[in-house]
């Protein structure tokens, strides 16, 4: 086969990434995409090239907080839907097949923008963490993640509906993780938020004695890649499996054809 048939051959689905919320994670989102290109494109031994790459484009645009919005039902411009449909109609303008929401919280709407955008696969974080568990056999996690992330349950639904039990922290403690989220990281003050995450992390583990914790808000890994004195705890990171779910979209018609 030629080198041009080869490519044609290899050619990979295009994806879109709806970020913005906050833009650090959804830069850092394309990262973990990247990488997990990378690993697919090892995995189904096609040659790792600048060529090779899906086309992907990310929507970094402004939309209100999701947690704040949760909390405040109704209609208003503090409503975080209006701007994340506009974002996904110009993901699906550009082609995308696929398209992953670089914000736990933000899932809370999945169902609206799936309904919205039928043509598109909106990939749901919560339950590629669950399937992800299921598979490892882990029964029992821990979840550090935004108050809104709490409020609507998504991980609650999700593991429930594998058989799966997921502890959250304590109230005071829920306050504390919003604290290093929009004190510490949305401010760029990094060491901060590590104190925040790391100290509800080892309550949270010793409490319910586990071994296995998400880390279910795009921001807390930027800041907590492992607690301190614990190196048994395994730090789950959900957008890096949302990242690895994306690829696999990319990528799809070239393993068929493997």
């Amino acid at each position: 086969m030629t080198t041009l048939g080869t490519q044609k051959a290899h050619r990979p689905r295009t994806v879109g990434i709806l970020g913005g919320m906050g833009p650090a994670a959804g830069a850092d989102f394309v990262r973990l995409f990247v990488r997990a290109c990378t690993e697919h494109m090892q995995a189904l031994q096609i040659p790792v090239t600048d060529q090779a790459f899906p086309e992907h484009w990310l929507a970094q645009v402004p939309v209100p907080d999701r947690s704040s919005a949760l909390g405040l039902p109704g209609a208003g411009g503090h409503q975080p839907l209006e701007p994340m449909l506009q974002a996904m109609g110009r993901l699906a303008a550009l082609g995308s097949t696929a398209v992953a929401v670089a914000c736990n919280t933000a899932h809370a709407w999945h169902a609206d923008l799936q309904e919205r955008f039928p043509q598109l696969e909106v990939l749901h974080v919560a339950r590629e963490v669950a399937e992800t568990l299921a598979r490892r056999g882990v029964k029992e996690v821990g979840l550090l993640a935004t108050e809104g992330t709490y409020r609507a349950g998504l991980y609650d639904k999700a593991m429930g509906e594998l058989g799966l039990r997921c502890h959250v922290p304590e109230v005071n403690e829920q306050k504390q993780l919003m604290d290093g989220i929009y004190l510490g990281v949305k401010k760029g003050d990094m060491a901060y938020a590590q104190g925040c995450f790391s100290a509800v992390a080892e309550a949270l583990a010793r409490r319910h004695g586990l071994t296995t914790l998400i880390l279910g808000c795009t921001e807390i890994p930027l800041a907590l890649p492992e607690v301190p004195g614990m190196p048994e705890l395994t730090l789950l990171d959900p957008a890096e499996l949302l990242a690895q779910a994306l690829a696999q979209r990319a990528y799809a018609d070239t393993a068929a054809a493997n």
